[in-house]
């Protein structure tokens, strides 16, 4: 009798440290003879690299997850916890189910199949090295969506991170509806 090879999930998030917008979690599995050039941490790779290798991604996955924890979930039951839901809502919405879940880091949530974490996995492992890529991609677009509502913060320049001229505006404007008000930053802007 053959053996059928582990059903591996590579889990990682793009947007815990930014002031506004949602974390995106993404959960990939990749077949055995994956062929995806310059394939590495999304922090590693350039913008055009990125978007160019999310679709090769996608047609080549076995299957692959990707899901937004918005800013109400996150300000309800803070960062850390937001993200690990996200990451277990990712991995049981794969079809096929994984047996094992590789996370990027050092937590991972309870899933539905064995888990384990790995600091620097998405540097290291190529499922994990894909979910990366994938949340970093969808992250982006939905916060160049943003900047189309709220051109003010410029949000297509630093995605929500706090970057000094991020702050500025949010002195200026104060915040808007996708800022996360349960961070500091953003708590002080708005007198909580």
């Amino acid at each position: 009798m053959t053996r059928r090879p582990l059903l591996e999930a590579g889990v990682d998030e793009a947007g815990r440290g930014p002031l506004a917008g949602p974390v995106v979690v993404a959960a990939v599995i990749l077949p055995a003879d994956y062929d995806l050039a310059f394939l590495d941490d999304s922090k590693r790779l350039s913008a055009v690299k990125r978007e160019r290798l999310a679709p090769e991604i996608e047609a080549q996955a076995i299957a692959y997850s990707v899901e937004f924890v918005e800013v109400d979930e996150i300000d309800r039951v803070n960062i850390l916890q937001a993200t690990m839901n996200g990451m277990r809502r990712a991995v049981e919405s794969l079809d096929p189910r994984p047996q094992r879940a590789l996370v990027d880091g050092n937590r991972a949530p309870e899933m539905p199949c064995e888990v384990e974490t790995i600091i620097g996995g998405d540097g290291l492992v190529a499922s994990i090295s894909a979910a990366s890529v994938l949340a970093k991609v969808y992250r982006d677009r939905l916060m160049m969506s943003m900047h189309e509502l709220y051109p003010e913060y410029g949000f297509d320049r630093h995605k929500g991170y706090p970057t000094a001229v991020h702050l500025e505006r949010l002195r200026q404007f104060g915040a808007c509806e996708i800022h996360r008000r349960s961070f500091a930053p953003v708590r002080k802007v708005i007198g909580n």
